[in-house]
């Protein structure tokens, strides 16, 4: 007879993309001592780098895709955006809307599905997708949906998880199998999108202007990544690259082609 123990591990690390997660933990989004607030430490690094393309915040209507808690909208609510944030689990909604009324920040939430966004066309200036496309059901469609809700000229912020030997090697075995940091089932590597991917889809949907940089958490070698994991538990942060590898995490921006040519978002 197989313990239930036994089987309930079994069957939990049979899951693969648990978006269910992020349902679990939602209570928890703004919690510091929380695992999952380890999610917004990203956010200063990845701001810096699409701040190189946007230099004002200020008056942009901006959708967050899969905002979940509120991390990114909050950021951009504090530099004078007008935010807005979807994303399909609906407690995430909830408490991102709580936050926000507790920091006096006037974002607007609903909850939705990337693949069929509940906007007109061309109504954003920035639609920003973090940490989303390698979760959706269908990154294309996200990313048809995306193109569309922008207004020309519109610029397209990212980031995703590369498919290679070594992001499986890095964000599945050891991070959710080996050491646990990450619960196992969050990621499905078959779900990770590589940028040669990512790179024809934009074409073909219509962005051009595409940059792509490597977006390095752990560092290049196996000892990079024991010193980002002590540097996180002790100091409560990332030590966060900006670099050309794009072999685990990488981040860009692209522009929607306008018919009067490219236009400076700010």
């Amino acid at each position: 007879m197989i313990n239930p123990f036994i089987r309930q591990i079994t069957h939990r690390s049979s899951v693969k993309n648990d978006l269910e997660f992020y349902d679990r933990t939602a209570s928890e989004w703004w919690d510091e001592a929380a695992d999952i607030y380890a999610l917004s430490k990203l956010n200063p690094a990845r701001f810096h780098y699409f701040e190189r393309v946007i230099k004002d915040w200020t008056g942009l209507r901006v959708l967050d895709v899969g905002c979940g808690g509120g991390y990114s909208c909050e950021n951009i609510a504090k530099q004078g955006a007008i935010a807005t944030g979807i994303d399909q689990s609906h407690a995430c909604i909830e408490a991102a809307q709580h936050h926000a009324i507790q920091m006096d920040l006037p974002i607007t939430y609903q909850q939705g599905y990337a693949e069929h966004l509940p906007f007109a066309d061309d109504r954003f200036d920035v639609v920003v997708c973090v940490d989303v496309l390698e979760h959706v059901s269908d990154w294309q469609q996200t990313v048809r949906e995306i193109f569309r809700v922008l207004k020309p000229g519109g610029i397209f912020c990212f980031d995703t998880i590369n498919k290679t030997a070594t992001s499986r090697l890095i964000l599945i075995t050891l991070l959710e199998n080996i050491l646990r940091k990450i619960p196992a089932g969050v990621h499905d590597w078959n779900q990770f999108v590589s940028p040669d991917e990512l790179s024809e889809c934009l074409a073909q949907t219509g962005f051009s202007s595409v940059t792509m940089n490597g977006f390095d958490l752990f560092g290049r070698s196996p000892w990079g990544y024991v010193q980002t994991l002590w540097h996180y538990q002790t100091r409560r942060a990332f030590q966060i690259g900006i670099d050309d590898d794009l072999s685990v995490m990488y981040i860009g921006w692209a522009q929607k082609r306008s018919p009067e040519g490219e236009i400076d978002a700010r």
